[in-house]
């Protein structure tokens, strides 16, 4: 008999599958929102009993669903506390990221260090991950197939911390998990509802690093951040 963990990822891929296909114009299959919602029910069925960090990470094993894996040295899963209050979530793995295996080791990395230490916080008391979990060669931007695929495993660690708060940094962590086209210049520095959850986007740290003059503009985002974590 198939175990439960086992049962929710290959719905979780069915659906992306099907998603994935519809939208690249096949047909002969029944693709309607109603079936969508009936593999939903499925899932949320199976996963009364909340899956941990370690079990997400484990059902990713060396992962071959993209063609991201090809060029990849290491998956880059997530770093943290599994039960923080705020989790940021970024685009994807660059090379330093892909070399070490963990999220914001680089010069982007070290700005968001200083960030979140800005907020009198730890990266060990929140959580960082991206939408994508392996570095698109010459860090290219994620494809929208790539970030179909992994966005299962992202909604599932998002399920797993159970955060009250998450920061989207840069376009790509706002668009997707928003579901819009408006860009991260429009929508940042207000919160909008993810679920239970409170999302705040703002600019990526490297887009910081190439435009020092929006640094302000996200210190400003973070102390909304601080004022909405303290009430």
């Amino acid at each position: 008999m198939i175990d439960k963990k086992r049962f929710v990822s290959i719905l979780d891929e069915v659906e992306t599958s099907i998603r994935f296909l519809a939208k690249s114009g096949w047909q002969g299959f029944d693709c309607s929102q109603k079936s969508i919602e009936t593999m939903n029910t499925w899932k949320d069925n199976q996963t009364k009993k909340k899956e941990t960090l370690e079990q997400i990470r484990e059902d990713i094993g060396d992962c071959k669903r993209c063609k991201l894996f090809q060029n990849r040295k290491n998956i880059v899963f997530g770093f943290g506390n599994p039960k923080a209050r705020l989790v940021f979530i970024g685009e994807g793995p660059g090379y330093e990221e892909d070399q070490q295996g963990l999220p914001f080791v680089g010069a982007a990395g070290q700005l968001l260090t200083k960030i979140i230490q800005a907020m009198d916080l730890t990266r060990n008391q929140v959580y960082i991950c991206n939408i994508i979990k392996c570095r698109p060669q010459g860090n290219r931007n994620p494809e929208p197939g790539e970030i179909e695929i992994c966005s299962p495993f992202l909604n599932r660690q998002i399920m797993a911390i159970k955060p009250d708060f998450i920061c989207a940094l840069g376009n790509f962590a706002a668009k997707t998990l928003l579901k819009t086209d408006d860009s991260i210049s429009k929508i940042r520095g207000r919160f909008y509802d993810y679920g239970d959850i409170k999302l705040l986007p703002t600019y990526h740290p490297a887009y910081l690093l190439r435009n020092p003059n929006k640094k302000r503009d996200v210190w400003e985002d973070m102390k909304k951040l601080i004022k909405e974590m303290a009430k």
